[in-house]
């Protein structure tokens, strides 16, 4: 054990060191006002700035090209994180302390992670609640240190390559070599035949979470964010970094102009055991656009929106959305045509190539497991 004057020493050494950093560090007036806790590395995190939702809305091709509404003056950002407090504090008393143990409760997370705490919802209903989570894991387990805190660079948005705004990976844990569990064997004929063009989400993700068609009149009229319609039915595949992955898509309307923003997308719902060849290899999907047809990934029908079911990849020109207007609590009706919905890829996002789309039309015969 060390003595006391060593501690102190080392103390000392560390506060120097740290005030070194924070020297380097650019704090917001406000931020030195109001928390000057958070002269830290804590303030280039996305958790703080929020640059992600800000990078891909006022990018050339982004919703703001179509709102003319700077990204400060929408209520977007109201979940970022500008003091410790908010995922750190408890009451005791009449003081309050900081806590480790409410930052690892997933009850602070889905505060502002709202798509992820509807995915819980809607896998439990279904019966196919995340693996990770029925395992009994917490975000924190996967999700920790630079992830949340981020590490001192100035981070763009949370795909951007470097620095990257998310590390967490599903091969943090499932290393590339046999393990206990026979779902993550490497030996497995389709991790073999896959390789390293298929990204685990592809086949492991049930769905992609959507919550599809915001209507962005009323949200920015009533100064708060649900008018959209939460969607879980189908699977979108899409390319990034040159593999296929899941992805989701956000539709928007704003004074009925449309505009349609596909990008990958991780759904936190898990399945161990993997698609089988067939749920994308020519379905349904598939062979519809094979005949020269559009994909109604989402339609209205009937007084109603009609979801697609299934595993559908993303080529654009070859899928149909409605887009529709808001027109009370639950009703909701399709807007009259006004031109074609603009399209962005966000995320590094891009639509699969021709040679992917031609390995999906492929008919193919699942491989034979070892017994």
């Amino acid at each position: 054990m060390r003595s006391k004057s060593t501690r102190v020493v080392v103390c000392v050494a560390i506060m120097v060191f740290l005030g070194g950093l924070l020297a380097l560090v650019t704090v917001p007036g406000d931020a030195q006002t109001d928390c000057p806790c958070l002269w830290s590395f804590f303030n280039n995190s996305l958790h703080f700035t929020g640059n992600g939702m800000r990078y891909w809305y006022e990018e050339p091709n982004g919703f703001m090209s179509v709102t003319n509404i700077p990204y400060d003056n929408l209520n977007c950002k109201e979940c970022h994180v500008k003091s410790c407090d908010k995922c750190h504090a408890i009451q005791n008393g009449s003081k309050m302390e900081f806590s480790k143990k409410k930052s690892k409760d997933m009850g602070t997370c889905m505060k502002c992670h709202s798509r992820e705490k509807m995915t819980f919802k809607f896998c439990k209903a279904a019966g196919r609640l995340d693996v990770h989570i029925a395992a009994g894991m917490v975000c924190a387990d996967c999700h920790y240190q630079a992830d949340i805190h981020g590490d001192g660079r100035r981070k763009i948005s949370m795909r951007h390559p470097y620095p990257k705004g998310v590390i967490a990976s599903c091969k943090g844990c499932h290393v590339d070599q046999k393990v206990e569990s026979p779902e993550f064997d490497p030996d497995i004929p389709s991790h073999k035949v896959h390789g390293d063009k298929l990204d685990c989400s592809a086949c492991h993700v049930s769905f992609s979470m959507a919550c599809y068609n915001c209507h962005f009149d009323r949200a920015m009229k009533e100064g708060k964010k649900g008018n959209f319609i939460p969607m879980n039915k189908w699977l979108l595949l899409i390319n990034y970094q040159g593999k296929v992955t899941s992805g989701s898509v956000m539709s928007l309307v704003y004074k009925s102009k449309k505009f349609i923003a596909y990008s990958p997308y991780f759904t936190h719902c898990v399945s161990p055991k993997g698609r089988q060849c067939g749920d994308c290899h020519q379905n349904k999907a598939v062979q519809v656009m094979l005949k020269g047809q559009k994909v109604p990934v989402v339609s209205f029908r009937n007084g109603k929106v009609v979801p697609w079911q299934g595993v559908v990849p993303v080529v654009p020109d070859k899928l149909q959305w409605v887009f529709l207007r808001r027109v009370g609590k639950d009703k909701w009706e399709p807007i009259k045509d006004s031109g074609k919905a603009k399209v962005q890829f966000a995320a590094y996002g891009k639509p699969l190539t021709e040679e992917q789309f031609k390995k999906l039309a492929k008919k193919v015969k699942a491989p034979e497991t070892k017994k």
